[in-house]
Order: C-alpha cells, then sequence, then structure tokens
C-alpha cells in the first residue's frame, strides 16, 4: 500500500518534466529525445537490437510554429516516423525472416514444378525412343506425385539465387501494396465508423417523437458518445489479439521507464516497474481529447443546409467534420501539451478521460520489456538536460 501510494505521488508531482517521447512497437520500443532516436528490439534469439539516429529537426517557418498550427505538423511528424520504426521493428523480430522463409518456399515450389514438368517430358522422349528402337507401342509415362515432391529435403530441387532474389522481390512487392490497400481501407472505415455512422444513428434517434429538433448540442454530445463507444470497443477487441496485448505491454513500459526518469531514480528494472504506467502525453490521451474537443467543434457546425435535404445530411455533416480535422488535432496538442507541463486540478481533470481511456491500451509489462524500454530510454536522454521543458 505505502509503495501504490509513492507511485501515486511520483506520478503527480515528478521531479522533472522531460520532452522525450516514446512508442511501443513490435517487440521494443522506440524513444524519441531533441537530438537522438533510438529503438530498443527483441530480435529472434531474444537479443535487444538497439539502433539510434539524429532526431530530424528540420528548419520550420515560424508560422508552423504558432499554436494549433504545430500540432498539426507534429502529429504528421509523429505518425511517420512511428509508421517507419514499426515497419523496421517487424523487420527486426523476425517478420523480415519470414518473409523470406515463404520466399524461399515459394522459389522452391516454382524450382519442383519446373523440375516435375521437365521429368515428364524427357519420360515421354525416352519412351518414344524406346518404342521406335522395338517398333512396338507407344506408352505414355506419367510421373507421380510422389516422385517430384518438394516435401522431401532430397528431392527439393535447387532454388539458383537469381531464382531467390526474383522470389523475394515478387513477396515484398506483394507486402507492399497489401500495406497500401489496408491503410486505405482503414481511412475508409475510419471515416464511416467515426465521421458518418455517429451523424446517421442520431438522424434515426431525431425521428422518435417528441425528441428535440435540430439541436446541434445534442447531436454533437451524442456523436462523440458514440466514437467514444466505438473506440472502446475497438481498443477491446484489439486487446483480445495476443501480438496486440503484447504490444500494448510494451506501451507501459515505456511509460513506466519516462515515470522513472522523471522522478529521477536510477533506471533499473526494479525502479521502473514500481511506477505509475498511465502517462498525460500518452498518444491514447490525445485521441481521447480530440474526441471531447470535438464535441465543443461540433457546437458550431449548422444542423441544417441550404440545400442539403435531411438525406444527405448525415454525409455532408461527415465531410465537414473530416475537413475540421486538422482544428480537432491543433486544439487538442496543445491540451495534451499544458497537462504535461502543469499538474494542478485543471489540468488534473483535463487529463482523467485520457488516462481512463489508458486502462485498455497499456498494459502491465513483464521485465524484458522494461529492459527494452530502460535501453531505448538511456540512448536519448541528453547530456546537457536540453529534454527538461
Amino acid at each position: 500500500m505505502a509503495k501504490n501510494k509513492n507511485q501515486n505521488q511520483g506520478q503527480s508531482c515528478p521531479l522533472r518534466k522531460t520532452s522525450i517521447g516514446g512508442q511501443a512497437l513490435m517487440e521494443g520500443i522506440m524513444m524519441r529525445g531533441p537530438a537522438l532516436t533510438a529503438m530498443a528490439v527483441r530480435n529472434t534469439k531474444g537479443e535487444i537490437v538497439i539502433e539510434s539516429f539524429p532526431t530530424q529537426t528540420k528548419k520550420r517557418p515560424a508560422i508552423l510554429k504558432l499554436p494549433i498550427i504545430r500540432g498539426v505538423v507534429g502529429f504528421i511528424d509523429s505518425m511517420t516516423l512511428g509508421y517507419k520504426c514499426l515497419m523496421r521493428s517487424a523487420e527486426i523480430s523476425g517478420l523480415e525472416e519470414l518473409e523470406a522463409e515463404m520466399a524461399l518456399e515459394k522459389a522452391q515450389k516454382k524450382a519442383a514444378k519446373k523440375a516435375a514438368k521437365a521429368a515428364k517430358k524427357a519420360s515421354k522422349q525416352s519412351a518414344k525412343r524406346s518404342a521406335g528402337q522395338s517398333g512396338g507401342e507407344v506408352t505414355e509415362v506419367e510421373t507421380t506425385p510422389a516422385e517430384t515432391s518438394a516435401d522431401t529435403p532430397a528431392d527439393t530441387p535447387a532454388v539458383s539465387e537469381e531464382e531467390l532474389k526474383k522470389a523475394q522481390k515478387e513477396s515484398g512487392a506483394t507486402t507492399g501494396f497489401l500495406m497500401v490497400v489496408l491503410v486505405v481501407i482503414s481511412f475508409a472505415l475510419m471515416a464511416g465508423l467515426f465521421f458518418y455512422l455517429p451523424s446517421f444513428l442520431y438522424d434515426l434517434v431525431e425521428k422518435i417523437p417528441g425528441y428535440p429538433q435540430d439541436n446541434r448540442y445534442l447531436r454533437s454530445i451524442f456523436e462523440s458518445v458514440v466514437r467514444i463507444l466505438l473506440m472502446v470497443g475497438y481498443m477491446g477487441l484489439m486487446c483480445l489479439m495476443k501480438d496486440t496485448r503484447r504490444t500494448f505491454q510494451f506501451h507501459g513500459a515505456e511509460h513506466k521507464a519516462i515515470f522513472c526518469y522523471e522522478r529521477g531514480l536510477e533506471l533499473t528494472v526494479d525502479n521502473v516497474r514500481a511506477q505509475g504506467r498511465f502517462h498525460p502525453r500518452c498518444g491514447t490521451s490525445f485521441l481521447v481529447t480530440m474526441m471531447l474537443v470535438g464535441i465543443l467543434i461540433g457546437f458550431f457546425v449548422p444542423t441544417q443546409f441550404p440545400g442539403v435535404s435531411d438525406s444527405l445530411y448525415s454525409i455532408v455533416r461527415a465531410g465537414i467534420k473530416l475537413l475540421l480535422m486538422p482544428l480537432t488535432m491543433g486544439v487538442g496538442y496543445e491540451v495534451i501539451k499544458l497537462c504535461g507541463r502543469r499538474d494542478n486540478w485543471l489540468t488534473r481533470l483535463m487529463s482523467a478521460p485520457g488516462l481512463a481511456f489508458q486502462r485498455i491500451t497499456v498494459l502491465e509489462p513483464d521485465d524484458a520489456m522494461i529492459e527494452c524500454a530502460i535501453t531505448a530510454l538511456t540512448q536519448v536522454i541528453p547530456e546537457d538536460g536540453s529534454d527538461q521543458i
């Protein structure tokens, strides 16, 4: 009980505030500091592979550093970097080896088919020559699957380096194509589920006799509640997947390591394990904050548009909310930034919904995950204290 009390005190009143942030990867963690960004990922042998590179701080026009606008720019940067690190972690953790094995298997199957075809052709020619010499009838000899099976190592045809490279290239192209398709489908589902569906459902509710008509405040609140429920359900289903649960555990290790550093404690497994796992600057909190900001922005969206029929209103409203996403991101970023720098009753109140939602996306890590978090974090801590905010 005493440890939990100290942990909560340390979480609400850290000794320092840092700008270092991170992201859970596949079997690892990425930490981004002011000068360096580092990844610590476990490979198939259980070893921690460390990769670090300079944090890209491009010189931007002054207008892109203004409040609201900087949030949109920062979000795009974080998404781009996060995607690259996620793909790289997939390679380190074994996905690349799996793809190579699949490419080799594909090449072997092609070689086996080619060998079977050549054997069948040679068998026919041999039979014809034998029949010509004996003057007898030509009998077609069929090669059985057992004779050309590629399942037996001794019968597996050798695959040339050129054929293997070709198979790997085809496999990589297929994977890349599928990733693009997945992103497009995900965006379409996001637009449909989180923007059109809530508005469509409210149209149905509004048809209930006696229900207030054309009330923009009720509509905005209803739509945001539906979005939050959809996200809770989606994340809950994701937790049922073993790989996703492990990623959420790495997420917890990332938070705990940053809390330990902010409290000025030595970065050891025992010290990190004792920390809280819910951090106000978390990306999950950012998403929840965006939804809450969306309620306020929705208050200003008209309930009727000239020339737009009731049947098309939900589609038009969803489109407008999509166009207002940059504003929602920008305001949400400023709120999260404020909550990360200040600790008072107001910031705790604003952080509460996001921290509550983190119970789904931030799980308790094991010691091996904590080791990855410590390894990544120690790589990016600057000696000059430039990360302090």
